[in-house]
């Protein structure tokens, strides 16, 4: 090896930078242990401590505030994954690429991979080996062709690698929404009513990556969500059921890292949608699983075409994995429920579960058709009484009982419940009947307003398809905790605001405080 570039000790820096997925390290163009003009020419180099490596995309700096000279700075996921202290010394090497970016490069000239080449290439993904870079190569890759047999042995290796959990009941129920829907929180209803009847459910969910709220973010409004796995084991145990963050019991953890990379380029495909749901499901120790696919305009998928062809794809896939796996088409042509963004999402599930009698009817109506498909999975309930004990389990307070129960069970949340004290209302600037309303607008605006990272942000809905409006009567009603991202919300509003009245766009944003 040239002996500029040997092993050279540098001490641990921790830097204060949030790099998302991504190991990155920093080191100082004046480093006296590193000729930096050299390492420049890698993108990666690899870190050793006893017996621990750790990959990461190299930097240059010279600012000493980052990294001096005889330092090498790690950002806050490289000095939690590298675990060492600071100060330790550490040596510092070109990394040489994963083997199985071999395999990469092949399935981007059009070959198809093998299950060794995608198993490995899917335990360096999970194991962070792989730069951002390389990750897209791979899902373009993917994207452009795979076979069945590639995407049961993808779906095999994400479910493999990290947490693969094993219950003692027989039937162990779960469901999956596809997603794009905004207030689309039904798992919170269905969970409670299906853990009061005594099946077992336990729901682990997504945060949001590009939505302005997922059903953990919404729960951790309730409840503590970071719940670790023998701890989910004694919730579900005692309940029956749990809403926790799947991230926090690790499964399929290569899926996290694939998605954070394919969302950005918009390159969920039917194949690489079902490999990351049904690898989650399987890794979960689901026996029954029931899949929602909302279908509308605006929705992830728009024709009852595209529909099958995934409802075929899950099936197949449950089949080849010996899970029993429903799929139904639900209405995705507009939000479901009153509000978008985890508190307004919270505030409607308990009035769902609490039988309030402004509760928001859809949510309530689908969440009681998803929990009969699960019931109907007890052997010993008659054929066709699913929905009739859903709905008995709602009314008599039993549903929401349980949730109190699974609430206590994960712990309290720190989460305030305050909505944002800036809103502003958009306005219908003409009588008309609400024809269309685009989701993916509103859940764009959402985010624009301050969802999920502020809690309280997001927007309450006053009118829905089908419902008559006056001239300046509210459409629905933004909430913002500060003024840059009331502006941004209120001019965003004002280009689309993502309501169709009798066939034409019809509003304006007017700030309120």
């Amino acid at each position: 090896m040239n002996p500029d570039l040997s092993p050279s000790p540098l001490k641990i820096r921790r830097v204060h930078l949030d790099t998302g997925r991504e190991n990155v390290v920093v080191i100082s163009r004046r480093s006296k242990a590193l000729r930096a003009d050299i390492f420049r020419g890698f993108s990666r180099v690899e870190l050793r401590l006893d017996d621990k490596a750790l990959l990461a995309t190299l930097l240059i700096t010279d600012d000493d505030a980052l990294a001096a000279q005889d330092e090498i700075g790690l950002s806050e996921p490289a000095f939690h994954r590298f675990g060492k202290p600071v100060g330790a010394l550490v040596t510092v090497a070109p990394a040489s690429p994963p083997e199985s970016l071999e395999a990469v490069r092949a399935k981007i000239r059009g070959r198809t991979l093998d299950k060794a080449e995608i198993s490995a290439i899917i335990n360096d993904l999970a194991h962070f080996r792989y730069s951002d870079m390389e990750i897209a190569a791979f899902l373009i890759g993917s994207a452009s062709f795979i076979t069945s047999d590639e995407l049961l042995a993808l779906t095999g290796a994400m479910a493999q690698v990290g947490t693969q959990l094993v219950w003692p009941d027989p039937i162990v129920v779960d469901k999956h929404c596809i997603g794009g829907i905004p207030g689309n929180r039904t798992s919170m209803v269905v969970v409670p009513i299906v853990a009061a009847h005594g099946l077992p459910i336990p729901k682990t969910s997504s945060r949001a990556i590009t939505s302005p709220a997922g059903t953990a973010d919404t729960m951790e409004v309730l409840a503590r969500v970071n719940v670790g796995v023998e701890e989910m084991k004694s919730i579900v145990s005692s309940c029956n059921g749990c809403l926790i963050w799947g991230g926090h019991v690790n499964l399929s953890p290569a899926d996290d890292v694939l998605i954070s990379v394919e969302r950005p380029l918009s390159l969920d495909t039917r194949e690489q949608m079902v490999a990351s749901i049904m690898s989650k499901k399987i890794a979960a120790g689901s026996t029954h699983l029931l899949i929602d696919i909302p279908v509308g305009p605006t929705a992830k998928v728009t024709t009852a075409i595209d529909a099958m062809r995934l409802r075929k794809l899950f099936e197949f896939v449950g089949d080849r994995f010996g899970r029993s796996v429903e799929v139904i088409t639900t209405d995705g042509r507009q939000p479901i429920g009153n509000g978008i963004g985890p508190v307004l999402e919270a505030n409607d599930v308990m009035a769902v579960l609490g039988n309030e009698a402004d509760a928001p009817r859809d949510l309530r109506e689908k969440s009681l058709r998803l929990a009969a498909h699960l019931l109907e999975y007890d052997p010993k309930l008659r054929g066709g009484a699913g929905y009739a004990r859903a709905r008995e389990l709602l009314e008599s307070g039993a549903a929401l009982k349980q949730m109190q129960k699974i609430i206590d069970a994960q712990g309290p949340s720190k989460c305030s419940t305050d909505l944002g004290p800036i809103s502003f209302d958009v306005k219908a600037a003409h009588d008309g009947v609400v024809s269309a309303i685009d989701c993916l607008r509103l859940n764009r605006l959402a985010r624009t307003a301050g969802a999920p990272l502020d809690k309280g942000a997001g927007i309450r809905l006053f009118k829905k398809i089908g419902d008559r409006v006056e001239q300046g009567e509210p459409l629905y009603r933004v909430y913002t905790f500060d003024g840059p991202e009331h502006d941004l919300a209120a001019s965003a509003a004002r280009q689309e605001s993502g309501y169709i009245l009798n066939g034409h766009e019809a509003l304006q944003g007017r700030a309120q405080s």
